[in-house]
């Protein structure tokens, strides 16, 4: 299975192991307040699911590692938009990585894989209207603002962006198959 590097980071598959970590991500409630706070059993079965989704359709979430610290510090990938056929970039990061460019950095390694490995035609993100700092991750990665929209039971802005128009960065990231 794949794994990425980028100039600060790697992202590779989750493992069972990563249990405690992603927990105590998913029950920050700084970290989850734009999304929904997780309970111990609630976070494994998304880890589960991460382990799962990558070998069903050979896309998935990554657990995101700095490189200097070698510790994880998130999560980043593709999955399916809730009750739709769509392809979605999601990501969460712990709170003392914010305001540096990891989530871009993570994100656009995500789209490239995305678009050059798995040869998706288009790849949507979602946030809820006052999640500016994500807004502008999603805008920054050349995303273009569709719609609001309801999913997984939010109010939400819904981005797009197609890959003729993606502009791929070369120097981010290398995927290593």
């Amino acid at each position: 299975m794949p794994e990425i590097e980028t100039a600060r980071l790697k992202l590779r598959h989750f493992t069972l192991d990563d249990f405690g970590t992603l927990f105590r991500l998913y029950s920050d409630t700084e970290v989850m307040r734009h999304l929904s706070l997780r309970t111990q059993e609630q976070t494994q079965e998304s880890l589960i699911k991460h382990i799962q989704h990558w070998e069903k359709h050979n896309f998935g979430m990554w657990a995101v590692v700095h490189k200097d610290s070698c510790k994880m510090i998130g999560r980043c990938g593709l999955g399916f938009l809730e009750d739709t056929p769509e392809v979605e970039l999601g990501y969460v990061l712990d709170k003392s990585y914010w305001n540096i460019g990891l989530g871009t950095e993570a994100s656009q390694a995500t789209l490239k894989y995305g678009f050059l490995t798995v040869q998706l035609d288009q790849i949507v993100a979602i946030a809820r209207p006052e999640n500016i700092a994500s807004r502008r991750v999603i805008e920054k990665l050349g995303m273009r603002y569709q719609k609001h929209t309801h999913h997984y039971g939010v109010d939400v802005v819904y981005y797009s962006l197609a890959k003729s128009e993606w502009q791929p960065d070369n120097s981010l990231s290398s995927v290593d198959r």
